[in-house]
């Protein structure tokens, strides 16, 4: 599998990055294209704003298997708007439904935000959207996808992937959090994976409310109770430099940790 950092500013575009979107790619058999012909899955993580237009640079949105949203808060999911109008007026003609996960109130909001009624806009031409179920599993080509509850002040989830290595020998798995503060599903979720990709919009001694954000600290002891391989900080605020939660996290996990950066990507 292989992870690409989209957008991974907090709350909002940066001067340097989107908002939030990670691209999760693995390579499989196709089941519409000859005998043993390979096909490269792609699996969006959330669409925050800008991140449409970064995602070009990457990957044709028209070659996405599935998009997964953690949450409906805007910074997560507005760039939907901009995929439903690359899926429908695409000038090779309309591209189809793409599978499209998330919370339970995802199609209300994608309304909300497009500015369109239940009378005119359903989706169905370029989404199949389905509301997860935390703890069952999707499978998206050769990768499962399982969503798990997250603690945030609206519904919300992280999700865990696993799929074949970049060579093809083994299985790994990465898991992305979407926005939480530490809680008993992020730390199921997070057991034993080769990459967390933890939140961290919060620091130590700021922000005092709990049951929204992580701190860096928090990550890493997230990250150090799972025993994971490897941690990536992500969704830091433009005004917080990453320097602060990068030391928060290195006080509480020993393993390798870095501060995601718009087109960085890790291979597992």
């Amino acid at each position: 599998m292989r992870l690409t950092i989209i957008g991974c500013s907090g709350s909002m575009s940066g001067p340097g990055s989107s908002a939030s979107s990670y691209l999760v790619q693995a390579s499989g058999g196709d089941p519409l294209g000859p005998v043993g012909a390979e096909h490269t899955w792609s699996v969006i993580l959330d669409l925050g704003p800008g991140s449409m237009g970064r995602l070009l640079n990457h990957v044709d949105p028209a070659d996405l298997d599935a998009i997964c949203i953690s949450h409906c808060h805007a910074d997560h999911m507005a760039d939907l708007v901009g995929m439903h109008v690359y899926r429908r007026w695409n000038p090779t003609g309309p591209l189809g439904p793409v599978l499209t996960l998330g919370p339970s109130n995802l199609l209300e909001r994608l309304r909300g935000v497009d500015g369109t009624e239940k009378t005119d806009e359903d989706y169905r031409t370029e989404f199949d959207i389905r509301t997860v179920t935390p703890g069952r599993p999707v499978r998206v080509g050769p990768m499962t996808i399982t969503p798990y509850t997250s603690l945030h002040p609206v519904e919300a989830y992280g999700y865990r992937i696993e799929g074949p290595s970049e060579d093809g020998s083994r299985i790994v798995t990465m898991a992305f959090t979407g926005d939480t503060d530490s809680c008993e599903g992020m730390t199921a979720m997070a057991d034993g994976v080769d990459l967390l990709l933890s939140e961290a919009a919060f620091v130590e001694g700021g922000e005092t409310v709990r049951g929204m954000h992580l701190t860096g600290l928090r990550a890493g002891e997230l990250a150090a109770e799972g025993h994971v391989g490897r941690l990536i900080l992500t969704h830091i605020q433009p005004w917080t430099d990453p320097a602060i939660p990068l030391a928060e996290a290195r006080r509480a996990y020993s393993g390798p940790v870095d501060a995601a950066m718009s087109s960085m990507v890790w291979e597992l």
